[in-house]
């Protein structure tokens, strides 16, 4: 069989592993700038080929991936004369894996249909580290021949892939991860923030915590940052955080119900937002705690 050809747009921080691991293993990958030049000149140093639009890069391929950062981004690539859908042809598949809205996927999945394509939401797990090594968790979703023929090319990226259901399944899943995962985050960046503000010490709250049922990975990410001044051991920006929320608390209220537990840290993402702080890493919301908790200057 011969090697699928991948096009792959948003070489941000994961995708940009993305692309060097399918060079590791020999794929032929179209890529496009998007927002900075340093990861696609990498890869294009690597043998990866530039295309000036998403139509071209399609063209040119036989799977088209997005690793971008909101279902706006998605749709604008997918889109238009000059996007995915005008550059696909019958047979060919485009899978998503950013963290988008599930509705969006499904708008953007009738149109791929209506040419003769695939489409997948397959959002991701863990970190660009395990990406470099093929190592992420896929949440992959959508028709299942469609998953089956993309499948192997997924388990050159992934550890654990997983077909979830239809198409959107994928996004509601990871949805669902993430507002669990920034709002136990926050949670334990306020509880370093108390600790200090109570003049206990923060790995002896670790310590306490971290030998019960309490302890988990998210409590370790934002103690390496807390504790040990690491803040990229969860390469996760507060602004990527607020709009997983974010989206999380809309896919809620599209169902009709309330989502009680999001406003807490959505509240706090935001606030640390208006204070500049998008571009820090999730485990350095401490910071904003610790200052929201400090006293007033005298």
């Amino acid at each position: 069989m011969t090697q699928q050809k991948i096009g792959f747009i948003g070489l941000g921080l994961m995708g940009a592993a993305m692309v060097s691991r399918l060079l590791d293993k020999g794929y032929v990958v179209n890529v496009i700038a998007n927002r900075s030049r340093a990861n696609v000149d990498a890869a294009i140093a690597r043998g990866a080929v530039e295309h000036q639009s998403s139509k071209s890069l399609a063209q040119a391929s036989d799977i088209v991936m997005l690793c971008v950062d909101t279902s706006a981004s998605v749709e604008s690539r997918m889109m238009g004369e000059d996007g995915v859908i005008a550059g696909l042809e019958a047979g060919m598949t485009v899978v998503d894996f950013g963290t988008s809205l599930p509705a969006s996927t499904r708008m953007l999945g009738e149109l791929v249909a209506a040419k003769g394509a695939g489409f997948m939401d397959a959002p991701l797990g863990r970190t660009p580290a395990h990406a470099l090594d093929g190592a992420l968790n896929i949440m992959g979703a959508g028709d299942r021949q469609v998953f089956d023929r993309v499948k192997p090319v997924l388990d050159d990226l992934g550890e654990n892939v997983f077909h979830l259901g239809p198409l959107g399944a994928g996004h509601t899943v990871k949805l669902i991860n993430n507002f669990f995962g920034m709002t136990v985050a926050n949670s334990m960046a306020e509880a370093f923030a108390m600790a200090d503000l109570a003049g206990v010490e923060r790995q002896t709250l670790y310590d306490v915590m971290s030998a019960g049922p309490l302890h988990s990975g998210m409590m370790d990410f934002v103690k390496g940052y807390a504790v040990d001044g690491q803040p990229d051991q969860l390469a996760f920006a507060i602004k990527n955080a607020r709009k997983d929320v974010g989206y999380y608390a809309t896919m809620a209220d599209d169902a009709g119900v309330p989502s009680l537990m999001s406003g807490g840290a959505k509240q706090a993402l935001s606030l640390a937002m208006s204070e500049g702080r998008g571009e820090e890493m999730v485990s350095q919301m401490v910071d904003f705690f610790a200052e929201l908790f400090a006293p007033p200057p005298k």
